[in-house]
């Protein structure tokens, strides 16, 4: 990573923020509505990164080919929109990062699959939507990731060339996404990697453990 970055972009849930408290306790929400006792954060902890069909598939065993699913999924949604911002927050020395990448005049912003009526909101709680240079939803664009199309969207938004800028993710389609528009690609292993992962499988640029090994790309 030798040439000069000017934009990193990050993935939402699992690399920016670490929502899975707040998404683990909707569940567990959900749960208890349907007379069915909490799981263990461990177990939940790891799907975070594949959203509500993983949460619903973790919490109830129920597909997205279940004459039930989209009802689920719905007050599911709600729970979570609900209670977003309960324990949600900034991963350790995520915000010095954003800080040194805002010194040094290196753009940064969002491309989540997350839906854009969750990612906004939690984004004003936590004062960081104003700091963003651009944020890309699960349905600003089409197609999401792994297809690249909403990495393209977010440099056209920021002014930013994709040779000279990293996506960052925990999952194997952040790092197809990242590859696919020619960007440079980071694995963050402090995210939601489930026991079945074989990172190694991604083809990631790097893989990094601490948020501060990004400030070595600069």
């Amino acid at each position: 990573m030798k040439q000069t970055i000017t934009g990193v972009l990050f993935d939402l849930d699992g690399t920016l923020l670490d929502t899975a408290p707040d998404m683990a306790l909707a569940l567990n929400i959900q749960r208890e509505l349907h007379n069915l006792p909490p799981l263990p954060y461990s177990e939940i902890r790891p799907y975070v990164s594949h959203g509500a069909l993983a949460m619903l598939r973790i919490g109830f065993a129920i597909r997205a080919d279940d004459e039930n699913f989209q009802g689920m999924r719905e007050q599911y949604l709600q729970i979570y929109s609900e209670n977003i911002a309960v324990k949600t927050r900034l991963f350790d020395d995520l915000e010095d990062v954003l800080q040194q990448l805002e010194q040094r005049s290196v753009k940064w912003g969002v491309v989540t699959n997350k839906p854009e009526f969750l990612t906004q909101p939690l984004l004003r709680q936590l004062n960081l939507d104003s700091r963003a240079s651009t944020v890309i939803s699960g349905d600003t664009i089409e197609p999401r990731k792994p297809n690249p199309a909403p990495l393209f969207a977010a440099c056209k938004e920021a002014g930013l060339t994709p040779s000279q800028c990293v996506y960052v993710g925990d999952a194997e389609r952040d790092i197809a996404a990242g590859r696919g528009a020619g960007m440079k690609t980071v694995l963050a292993n402090w995210g939601y990697i489930s026991p079945e992962d074989n990172t190694q499988k991604w083809e990631a640029d790097m893989a990094v453990e601490s948020p501060l090994e990004l400030l070595k790309l600069l």
